[in-house]
């Protein structure tokens, strides 16, 4: 009986955590918060309803995915990343994602694609009502579960690390009509290589998509 009202806090506290958390998340992807931009506890706890104490873990959380910095005498900041810093990490991530496609169509299990598929068609979805948001974390979702079919936890582990890196980056990727039916596209190939299990193709596209993704959004960064 007594552990009970102990585990209900914990979850409870954990929700709070993960709500702010996804909440400053998506407001740094969409520019609500843009680069460079102070997080001011003060106002940011008025504006989502909630204490410092859980909005400061937010952050220091934020903090360790790359996405905010911590500035000894200024606070808490929105990570800016210069034009170089994007360009060397969508290189590394086009690399690291023509590995694991490469591999993927060699070890993942027919049910493994089928759920990608139904991530891909989910965003499509996502596409055709202009929901950009949901379109782009079921983007991003599918780029992670496509290494994840490599089944190879290091290379899952530093993918990841790169993929919360480039949250905002890849978001304003598909800023524009143009643009963003490009990427689709780009994803429709993707999608059609990995089903029929084509290793130089699906290599070949994921490379691209990466080298097309830098291209989308060089110049809006800073050199």
């Amino acid at each position: 009986m007594s552990d009970e009202p102990e585990m209900e806090i914990k979850i409870e506290r954990q929700s709070l955590h993960d709500a702010i958390l996804n909440r400053l998340r998506d407001m740094i992807i969409e520019g609500h918060l843009p680069p460079g931009a102070r997080l001011n506890e003060g106002q940011l706890g008025a504006r989502l309803g909630v204490s410092r104490t859980p909005l400061r873990e937010a952050i220091k959380f934020l903090a360790s995915e790359g996405l905010v910095e911590l500035v000894p005498s200024r606070g808490a900041m929105v990570k800016e990343f210069g034009a170089k810093e994007v360009l060397n990490m969508l290189q590394v991530a086009g690399a690291l994602e023509q590995f694991a496609g490469r591999c993927a169509v060699e070890v993942a299990s027919d049910k493994g694609i089928a759920a990608v598929r139904a991530m891909h068609d989910e965003m499509l979805v996502c596409y055709r009502r202009g929901d950009r948001l949901d379109y782009y974390k079921l983007n991003q979702a599918i780029h992670t579960a496509i290494v994840a079919l490599a089944d190879n936890d290091t290379l899952s582990e530093i993918h990841a690390r790169l993929q919360t890196r480039l949250k905002r980056i890849r978001f304003i990727g598909h800023e524009g009509p143009e643009k963003w039916a490009s990427a689709v596209a780009e994803h429709e190939e993707m999608m059609a290589a990995l089903e029929a299990r084509d290793a130089d193709r699906l290599a070949k596209i994921l490379g691209e998509h990466l080298t097309r993704a830098w291209e989308r959004v060089k110049d809006g960064l800073e050199s």
